[in-house]
This record gives C-alpha cells, structure tokens and sequence, in this order.
C-alpha cells in the first residue's frame, strides 16, 4: 500500500487519502488525519481520550494511520514557581506601571474579603510566574466563583489556591488571552449544561461529577450523539451489567462511532442484525407466505394418505 501519512509542514493529501476519508464520512477521523499530516503526533491534540482512540481507530482501519503513532518527546516538567517573598510582594503593590495593584483590588472586592500574604503569593504567581493577563485572571476568579457558588450555594466564595490551581490548568492548556479565556468558558459552560441533561438521561439524581464522568460526557458530545442514542447506550448497558456502568457504555458509544451512527435512527438501521437467529447459532431468513402454505397442503395431503391405508387395511 502506497505511504498515506506524510508528515511535514506541506500539507499534502493524496487522491487515495481523500477518497478514504469521504468513504469514512466522519469529521473527527478527517481533523485528526489533517492533524497527523501537520504535526506527525497526537501529543499536542487536547481530545479527551475516548474521542482521539475512536478517530484513530478509524483511520487505522483504511491504513491512514500507523499502528503506533509517533509520539513527541513528553513535555519538560514545569518549572516551580518563585518563592515570593515579602518584599517582592510589597514592590508589585507599589509598582505604578504594573496593573498588579488594581487586580488585587477587584479581586478583594469580588471575594469580599482583604488578601493574606499567602493569598497575595498566589495571585502574584498567576500574574507573574504564569504571564497571564489581569483580564485573564479576572475572568479565572469570575469562573471559579460561579462554580464555588453553584456547588455550594450563593455566597460560597472560592479560596485563592483553588483560584492558583485553576489558573495553572489553563496555562497548560494555552488560554492566555481574553478571547481564549472567553472560548473556554463558553464550553465549559456548555458542558455544565449537557451534563445535567445526560445525568437525567442516566436516571441519575442531580450532583457533582467526578472527572473521569466528566470526562466521558465531554466525549460523548464531542462525538455528535443526540439524546436518543445516549439512552439506548445506557438501556444496553443496564441490560447487559444490571446497573449503570460508565466505562461498559462509553465502549458501546465509541464502537457506534466508528461505524458513524450518531442518532437512534442510524443506530437502528446499521448496528443490529434483522435476521432471527437458530439455536445453533446460525442466520435463517424469514419463512415466506408461500412457503408455509406449501407445509400445510403437505400436511393435509399426508394426513389423507394415512386415512386413506388404514381403510385399506381395515
């Protein structure tokens, strides 16, 4: 088979890749090859993990992807941040040019509260070790507030080393700028939502999700199903497991996936087998009108015979 996957800053796709990825018909499978073409790994690509094996898998079965995808040298580890001192602190406060000293006062008054030094440490680490903007670190108090407040109640404030945690998860994920920041959270936001929509869909009471269910969820939309394919996955699954089995039901979405059956429809016509099924265990097509009248009149013709010999016999 001619070499699909070429890697370099051309992007060059072949009539033959082209054509597969049409026949394959799935967006998902069509980025993540662009992807593999541009980069050559899937490192950098932050899919969550049931979203980037189902797209790879599909393209590794037309020969679009190797088996094993060259991996990236993993990231240096993050460098610590500074042990700020006092000192250091105090200057910031009192640098004019530096707009660290309005951040701290419009984060004083949205926390409703004066800042520790302590606190004081975290926030400077965000400006300043991390780089990230004052608009971008207003918008990360803002967010982590309405969470705080939405899982606990009105008035619950967050305390600024969740804040600092929060922050370094978006620098790792590059949200630096205020239009990244907005993106983000215009998504979780969105994923806040579709949450509650697939718990009532579970049958499950409203809470908090851990990660590893939040996780899924965020697949799951990523992936395109409405709610109709959502709940057949989960009827299966308690079918098959007797009670609800996130990781058993996130196998039946990604294997619906592969085959591009994104809606109950597509589901009911492409991922079931019409034909009845004999004990021993092989396809036997649906008997005919015709066919069963033909037995009937055989019947009734060997019923006659029979009469007719015990007469003569008699």
């Amino acid at each position: 088979m001619a070499k699909l996957l070429i890697p370099g800053e051309v992007l060059a796709i072949t009539g033959q890749a082209a054509d597969l990825l049409l026949r394959l018909d799935n967006g998902d499978a069509a980025l993540l090859y662009l992807h593999l073409l541009r980069r050559g790994t899937v490192n950098d690509l932050n899919w969550p993990q049931p979203r980037l094996s189902a797209a790879l898998s599909l393209l590794r079965g037309q020969g679009l992807a190797p088996k094993d995808v060259p991996q990236a040298d993993p990231p240096a580890p993050e460098a610590p941040p500074p042990e700020y001192a006092l000192e250091d602190l105090n200057a910031a406060l009192n640098d004019k040019a530096s707009s660290f000293p309005a951040l701290c006062d419009e984060v004083e008054r949205r926390l409703g509260k004066k800042l520790s030094a302590n606190d004081l440490r975290s926030l400077y680490t965000l400006y300043d070790h991390l780089a990230l903007p004052a608009e971008v670190v207003l918008m990360l108090v803002g967010w982590c507030t309405e969470e705080m407040e939405r899982k606990y109640g009105p008035g619950r404030k967050p305390f600024l080393s969740q804040i600092r945690r929060e922050g370094f998860a978006w620098a790792r994920r590059g949200i630096d700028t205020m239009e990244r920041a907005e993106a983000h959270i215009q998504r979780l936001t969105q994923l806040r939502s579709r949450e509650g929509e697939v718990l009532r869909l579970l049958d499950i009471p409203a809470r908090p999700l851990v990660e590893r269910e939040k996780t899924y969820i965020a697949a799951w939309d990523d992936m395109g199903f409405d709610d109709e394919a959502i709940r057949m996955a989960y009827e299966k699954t308690v079918l098959k497991k007797r009670s609800m089995d996130w990781g058993y039901m996130n196998g039946i979405l990604r294997r619906w996936h592969e085959k591009g059956l994104h809606t109950a429809a597509a589901i009911q016509a492409g991922d079931r087998d019409p034909r009845p099924v004999r004990a021993g265990g092989g396809p036997q097509p649906p008997q005919p009108a015709a066919q069963e009248q033909q037995a009937r009149e055989d019947m009734d013709r060997m019923r006659r015979l029979m009469e007719q010999m015990k007469r003569e016999e008699g």
